[in-house]
């Protein structure tokens, strides 16, 4: 399998950002990292090796990109205009300089996917992108950081909130962008982000937003459940 390790310095974050590129072609898929993970987790917890028939094949190409949750959302210390401004530069990162870099790869179809908070992290930026991205695979997350804000509401809170931005679309070239991703959500019965998700999916169903919600049996919130769903759902969508 081919294996790549790539750094660079982020104009945009202002410090150097590290990733992990996994396969060679096919479609191009942003791998956001579990709450204040880093970019070799996936490979650590032998998610890569579940996915490597798919990557060796050329079907898909992982880029596993950095968190820079410890210096957000998670830093509570910061005042939380400064959190969410982190958060915005993060978006910004993602957006122009790792999509660029993926451009390497002439597929034009890209996949945004995590799992907890890489699932936030996924469903944020295809969301805030929908002219960027094909599909979005969101397991066991969350999409309403307002327990993250402290009461505190701005600009950058509001357009990194799913919940709040997508309820309040009404652009009609927007929407259409958002009405044509496969979007595939996955939670579990017993786990307490269930109603997180359940309630992100009513907006979208109220949008007329069409989207998979997947509840599993039981508590699924774990790394052996997470390579069942990429099995399931990466490929075929269903």
């Amino acid at each position: 399998m081919n294996r790549e390790y790539q750094r660079w310095y982020s104009p945009n974050l202002g410090r150097d950002m590290e990733l992990m590129v996994y396969g060679y072609s096919g479609a191009r898929v942003i791998v956001f990292p579990t709450s204040q993970g880093r970019f070799f987790d996936w490979e650590n917890q032998g998610m890569v090796d579940s996915m490597a028939d798919s990557i060796q094949r050329g079907d898909i190409q992982l880029y596993c990109v950095d968190s820079v949750d410890a210096e957000s959302w998670y830093a509570r210390w910061k005042w939380p205009g400064d959190r969410a401004w982190r958060q915005t530069q993060y978006d910004n990162y993602i957006s122009r300089e790792v999509i660029p870099f993926t451009q390497r790869n002439p597929n034009p179809f890209l996949i945004v996917l995590g799992a907890s908070f890489g699932a936030y992290q996924a469903v944020n930026f295809a969301f805030r992108h929908p002219d960027l991205v094909g599909r979005v695979l969101a397991m066991n997350g969350l999409y309403d950081i307002s327990d993250w804000t402290d009461g505190h509401h701005d600009d950058n809170v509001y357009f990194n909130n799913p919940v709040e931005f997508v309820k309040n679309e009404h652009d009609p070239g927007r929407l259409e962008q958002m009405r044509h991703m496969d979007i595939i959500l996955t939670t579990s019965e017993t786990e307490p982000l269930r109603g997180a998700t359940e309630y992100f999916s009513q907006i979208l169903w109220d949008k007329n937003i069409w989207h998979a919600l997947r509840i599993w049996n039981g508590w699924a919130h774990d790394w052996p459940y997470w390579k069942q769903m990429i099995n399931l759902y990466l490929s075929g969508g269903n």
